[in-house]
């Protein structure tokens, strides 16, 4: 037994010397040290995380996916850092190991071109804040409202609710049409009438129609002015300024409302007319 406990097992050290009582009080006391660094890490980086995405919930002005994306990067940069410092505790040489994890992550970045642009593109707009969450937006052709912006991808919910993802290099990459980044739009029609129209009742009953509903914004001055004689009518272009989110409630219903008006006011609506000749052969 004495010779089995002399044998060298590693560095000069014998079994005896990792059995002994010293040993194994030093490796029970690194453990404890460990759970207590792991245990004490994860409840900072909760509060830590919390307390920064919790910033954007008390001030409205600032923006959540900003600050969930700072939360979530303060949480795992404790955790690394909590790992880190356990593993000193165990002896192992950090700055080896950080080393060989910067050439793994090179060899997997090479490998990963496409999923890393997507993360850069990720980080740019969560740093830059083209759009937002709740903003309705056209991108690539695709419109719908942001729901989520993650480091790899954009998900919008189409006009019927329909979930689009893209690509966030392609977000990034492309013309961005933000419709909710004012707090106004403005929305246009052309109305046409007939030649025997008089244009100063047909302006005064345009501008009193769409004047009249509370949502009308009445600065900046809305614009009617006649645009094109065309074939059959006196085509009128008409603007107006209204709060971004009634725009297409406005928009749809004074096409309705304007027509209401024309009527009422005896205004002829002309639609295309086509006069065929008959010629009979005798």
């Amino acid at each position: 037994m004495n010779e089995l406990l002399s044998t060298e097992v590693y560095a000069g050290r014998t079994l005896g010397d990792f059995i002994s009582f010293d040993y194994l009080a030093g490796i029970l006391g690194n453990v404890l040290s460990a759970i207590v660094v792991l245990v004490i890490g994860l409840m900072v980086a909760g509060w830590v995380a919390g307390r920064i995405s919790g910033l954007s919930h008390k001030h409205k002005r600032l923006d959540d996916t900003l600050f969930d994306f700072l939360a979530n990067l303060a949480r795992y940069a404790i955790i690394g850092l909590s790992f880190l410092i356990v593993l000193n505790t165990f002896g192992i040489q950090t700055t080896s190991l950080v080393a060989v994890i910067g050439a793994a992550g090179l060899a997997i970045g090479l490998a990963l071109q496409g999923t890393l642009s997507n993360v850069a593109a990720g980080v740019m707009l969560i740093f830059f804040r083209p759009i937002k969450l709740g903003d309705f937006v056209t991108i690539n052709g695709e419109s719908g409202t942001v729901k989520a912006i993650n480091l790899n991808f954009t998900e919008l919910a189409s006009i019927g609710n329909v979930q689009i993802i893209i690509p966030n290099s392609e977000v990034w990459g492309n013309t961005i049409t933000n419709y909710s980044a004012y707090d106004t739009r403005q929305a246009e029609w052309t109305f046409g009438v007939g030649y025997s129209a008089n244009l100063d009742t047909v302006e005064r009953v345009i501008r009193d129609t769409i004047s009249a509903d509370p949502r009308f914004l009445a600065d900046p001055p809305p614009t009617i002015k006649v645009t094109e004689l065309g074939a059959s009518s006196v085509d009128f272009m008409v603007r107006a300024w209204v709060p971004r989110t009634e725009f297409f409630a406005y928009w749809k219903d004074m096409n309705r409302e304007v027509k209401l008006a024309l009527d009422a006011a005896g205004v002829e609506i002309p639609f295309p007319n086509r006069t065929v000749h008959i010629v009979k052969d005798d």
